[in-house]
């Protein structure tokens, strides 16, 4: 074992914590070991810390020290994150959040190998809406209203601002339904937006597209839609040159309310988006082919 694989002492003295960071934001316990070894190889703290680590048991829920490696298991649990995003292993299904990310786990049951209630509270069962978040947004989340992590501190993690990274965490909320709340959906302001991006895709003007797309913005597709095409994407330059073509030729509607829009340009929809827009940007699209699924919506064209 040469130096490299010497693991630094702070890293294990921290180690049912940085666990139940990793566990918390990957939803498996194989996932979150097999990332605690990577970056336990290469971490390293820094020379001179701040102060010495905390006194007391081991413990999952012994407050960071300066230097602890936190943000290094964030970020490796982030890339594996946004890589399950744009490599899903089952079809999506707007109706099935088991079916667009991680692996099955019916009735909402909790990984059967991993942490358990008793382990400590960051360790209780997951919440299975964590799956409909972005990576960042369950990032911030789980750091910030689980960990205690500081925005501040968070915020090169994700390549955001405090600011930012406080808002992602907002909105994760806002989906997992907890206390704090955002605003009421503006609908007139999200027409604006679908309707500047359908006449960007019409104008070819990629770089307009890409400005109304969020940074993290996904492209999900459901079975049919693959079939035609629509292949999941992530990130604005994917998801531009993914809807660019269809959705230059389709027209505006209203898809359970939100702006939204279907194609072909006439006749039946047989392929419809959604959007979902969140501060003037388009953080989600949803392309819906399949006809169970298009049956469901309430469609106004």
């Amino acid at each position: 074992m040469d130096e490299h694989t010497v693991p630094a002492p702070l890293f294990e003295e921290h180690r049912p914590r940085l666990r139940a960071v990793a566990y918390r934001l990957l939803g498996t316990s194989e996932e979150a070991e097999e990332t605690l070894e990577d970056v336990r190889r290469t971490w390293r703290a820094p020379e001179h810390p701040s102060g010495p680590p905390p006194a007391g048991p081991d413990r999952a829920d012994v407050p960071p020290p300066p230097g602890d490696p936190t943000a290094a298991v964030a970020r490796a649990c982030l890339d594996r994150l946004r890589a399950r995003e744009t490599h899903h292993e089952h079809p999506w299904d707007p109706w099935d959040p088991w079916a667009s990310s991680g692996p099955p786990r019916p009735g909402g049951a909790a990984d059967p190998d991993g942490p358990t209630a008793a382990d400590g509270p960051e360790e209780r069962p997951l919440p299975s809406a964590l799956d409909g978040l972005t990576p960042p947004e369950r990032l911030a989340y789980v750091l910030h209203d689980e960990f205690s992590v500081p925005y501040e501190e968070i915020a090169p993690v994700v390549d955001r601002t405090p600011a930012a990274t406080r808002q992602l965490a907002g909105r994760a909320r806002y989906r997992l339904r907890e206390a704090e709340e955002m605003p009421e959906p503006d609908l007139s302001r999200q027409r604006e937006v679908v309707a500047a991006f359908l006449a960007a895709a019409r104008g070819g003007d990629t770089a307009a597209l890409r400005e109304l797309l969020d940074p993290e913005v996904v492209l999900r597709a459901d079975t049919a839609a693959v079939r035609a095409g629509a292949a999941a994407a992530h990130g604005p330059g994917a998801v531009a040159e993914a809807v660019a073509g269809r959705a230059g030729t389709a027209r505006k509607a209203l898809v359970d309310g939100a702006a939204g829009l279907a194609w072909p340009p006439e006749g039946e929809p047989r392929l419809v988006f959604a959007f979902t827009v969140l501060d003037d940007r388009i953080t989600a699209i949803d392309a819906l082919s399949d006809a169970d699924h298009l049956n469901r919506l309430k469609l106004r064209l």
